[in-house]
């Protein structure tokens, strides 16, 4: 049986990347995860003790991980744990690894901007619908406006040129009822 945690906590080295001779991408981490506590007779935060994580992603994930974290960073992951005993000469002990299924910047600590990657092309038989639906998602809409058919906001209109976050900004191009949800 295999278990899964979720943890947070900062990117403690440097994400080490590396592609092996098959060609798949892996990159590997330490995560350090400390439980903070608030003191009232001191009236000061105090760190618990810190657990330690060998965190380790494959294929894309890897790659998106060695270009969007460096050291220092607040990240969640999420991930398959492996709990293993070492020997090295006369000393021992366990490594705590996670394969990680997702990973991302903790948002209560900072702001992040997603930028989607380019994927591989699309299988033969799916609908050009689908990549005009990919791009109208990584449209951005101005803070506050609710998005109406026609790619016009509840704030104004989608005015050409104008900049992301003001009133008649760039908005998601021709967006349809139809291309919004798929119909089950």
């Amino acid at each position: 049986m295999t278990d899964h945690i979720t943890l947070t906590g900062v990117v403690a080295t440097t994400p080490r990347s590396l592609r092996t001779s098959e060609g798949l991408s892996i990159t590997s981490f330490r995560l350090a995860s400390a439980q903070r506590r608030y003191d009232r007779a001191a009236g000061t935060w105090a760190d618990g003790e810190t657990n330690w994580y060998t965190v380790t992603c494959f294929r894309a994930l890897a790659e998106n991980a060695a270009s969007s974290l460096d050291k220092g960073e607040r990240v969640l992951v999420t991930g398959r744990l492996r709990v293993r005993p070492w020997e090295s000469g006369n000393k021992s002990g366990t490594s705590v690894e996670v394969d990680a299924d997702a990973l991302g910047h903790d948002l209560l600590w900072g702001r992040t901007r997603f930028t989607r990657t380019a994927s591989a092309a699309p299988a033969p038989d799916a609908p050009a619908a689908a990549a005009v639906a990919d791009t109208a998602q990584e449209s951005p809409v101005a803070s506050g406006a609710s998005l109406a058919p026609g790619g016009a906001t509840a704030a104004g209109a989608a005015t050409p040129g104008a900049s992301v976050g003001e009133e008649g900004g760039d908005t998601a191009d021709a967006w349809a009822p139809a291309e919004a949800e798929p119909a089950f």
